[in-house]
């Protein structure tokens, strides 16, 4: 249910006032939640590294606004420091030097946030619950080429800069309702394919103090999502939306949470994570974890 497809990569210390001096490496497969998400890690004062296929002054992914170099620039002006190159996390090349170029510059990884997601490109959310025999095959490459996959490269590329410390954390961004279906198949399987992933993740790097979460937004209020609702009709979507940087706060509130290890391996909802931080969003509200009509 998060709007837009971005991936963010991250890289910042754990265990530190909220991220100050961290490292983070940013990086962005295609635009919307991934061009706001790094803002909540510039009020963290971290070094974020904003990658992705967007760059100023060429045509973005599907005419969407916000562009490396912008939200480089606003982590920056949030006080951390934004760093932007152009990455597509489709192409393993790019994601393997993306890598190499933090481990020169750096010299290690400390958080990573997958959250790429190609499966809204070329989307009618007018059909999004259509049946499965009549949803696109496009599905495939949008939601586990561009979602799982660029999810699990990003993940093996970084835990071999962040094992040197002992030290370390994996958030991937999902979609999840206490297991409930989510609508459509391809999305669902998706989706518990990343939550699967986490589960593992985590199972194997427990010994090495290093974390795997998995983070379900609610509606973001992106472009994308807020033209989905605005062309079905539903003009009151600003009252339950999230902003952007509202899951960017929860990632900075579970990073810097010293018993975050008990965390490892699970999905949690950001508004449940507003509750028992005590963040909320950009506009002062504490808006509630997403829920779907229970099942008859």
């Amino acid at each position: 249910m998060h709007g837009g497809g971005v991936e963010l990569v991250l890289d910042a210390l754990v265990v530190i006032e909220p991220l100050k001096g961290a490292v983070e490496l940013g990086a962005f497969l295609l635009g919307e939640l991934g061009f706001h998400l790094g803002d909540g890690f510039g009020e963290a004062g971290a070094i974020v590294y904003v990658t992705g296929r967007s760059v100023r002054g060429k045509a973005t992914t599907e005419s969407l606004p916000g562009t490396i170099e912008d939200t480089a620039e606003a982590v920056t002006l949030r006080g951390g420091r934004g760093i932007p190159i152009r990455c597509d996390h489709t192409v393993d090349s790019d994601v393997e030097a993306l890598f190499a170029r933090v481990k020169h510059m750096q010299g290690r990884l400390d958080l990573l946030v997958n959250n790429a997601w190609g499966g809204y490109e070329q989307h009618d959310f007018r059909t999004f619950g259509a049946p499965f025999h009549e949803q696109p095959l496009r599905h495939w490459d949008g939601m586990f080429t561009s979602g799982v996959r660029a999810a699990m490269v990003a993940s093996r590329l970084a835990i071999p800069l962040m094992l040197p410390q002992m030290n370390g954390i994996i958030f991937n961004i999902t979609a999840w309702e206490r297991d409930k279906f989510m609508v459509n198949v391809f999305y669902d399987v998706a989706k518990n394919a990343i939550n699967r992933l986490t589960w593992g993740i985590a199972r194997e790097l427990k010994p090495h103090n290093i974390a795997a979460i998995a983070l379900a937004p609610g509606f973001m209020r992106t472009e994308r999502v807020a033209g989905a609702f605005e062309a079905v009709g539903k003009k009151d979507y600003l009252n339950f939306t999230e902003s952007p940087e509202y899951v960017g706060r929860a990632v900075v509130a579970v990073a810097s949470d010293p018993n975050l290890m008990q965390k490892s391996g699970r999905v949690f909802a950001v508004g449940d994570l507003a509750e028992e931080y005590g963040f909320t969003d950009t506009d002062g509200k504490r808006i509630a974890a997403f829920r779907m009509p229970d099942e008859a």
